[in-house]
């Protein structure tokens, strides 16, 4: 099986010399044939920093991408998911580059190749056996009422829609039906969305999540509105959800 880890960066130069250092030392990089990062036009140095490490530290196994042009987290996410369709990988893992995932909550996936029997292995924040740390309590809630209320329309058991560790079968992505997904922080919602209505096979693992000197790209009020505005297309315009020609056709490529 040929697993891609891909790692969406923005503006993380603080975050990500902690996160490929916490990659060498896992226990899941002998894993991957490949680790890629994929910067989406960082403001600061962050390209310059992942681009210095990789050639000073003579890491083979790592490639540094640029978006052609900033597609936020949803589209950087298609530029990574397009990657792996088209290098024929099986799977594909997604950590965020700003190191309030940990690599080594993948180590019991590997275990006894359980990945192997589902479509999507998601990590789950809100699990019982989770550990946040400096996570504010209301942010806790919030999500506690967010994942109950998905519950309720899914009619499946959902404990995060969207953490930044996640693994995918490749021959589940091959329609590649997350073109249609918004760009923005809100692209997770539609995937889980989307995988509860496709019936694909998933569970949840449980995730330790830090929170430290990392800049939340969150703003609560606007984010909670599109929230409402995806629970109401699911529940009432589904089609208009999962279907978006305009972004369908957009370009969503690495610069030269």
């Amino acid at each position: 099986m040929k697993h891609l880890l891909f790692i969406p960066v923005f503006n993380c130069e603080k975050q990500i010399l902690r996160v490929i250092d916490k990659i060498l030392e896992s226990k899941v990089e002998c894993k991957f044939e490949e680790i890629i990062i994929i910067d989406n036009n960082s403001t600061d140095n962050t390209f310059e920093v992942v681009n210095n490490t990789i050639v000073q530290r003579n890491l083979n196994k790592f490639k540094l991408f640029q978006n052609k042009n900033n597609y936020n987290l949803g589209g950087t996410h298609k530029t990574g998911f397009n990657y792996a369709i088209d290098n024929n990988y099986d799977y594909v893992t997604i950590l965020h580059g700003d190191d309030q995932g940990d690599i080594n909550n993948l180590e019991n996936i590997f275990l006894n190749d359980k990945y192997k029997n589902y479509d999507c292995c998601l990590g789950s924040r809100f699990a019982k056996e989770s550990k946040l740390v400096n996570y504010p309590k209301f942010r806790i809630y919030a999500n506690y009422i967010i994942n109950l209320v998905a519950s309720v329309v899914t009619f499946k058991f959902l404990t995060d829609l969207g953490s930044g560790l996640n693994m995918f079968k490749v021959s589940y992505l091959k329609n590649r039906f997350y073109l249609d997904f918004p760009n923005d922080l809100t692209f997770n919602y539609c995937l889980i969305f989307y995988i509860c209505d496709s019936k694909a096979k998933f569970f949840y693992f449980p995730i330790m999540w830090s929170e430290d000197d990392q800049l939340s790209n969150v703003k609560l009020f606007s984010h909670a509105i599109k929230w409402a505005e995806i629970l109401f297309k699911y529940v009432f315009y589904k089609k208009s959800l999962f279907k978006n020609s305009i972004l369908r056709n957009t370009e969503y490529i690495f610069k030269n």
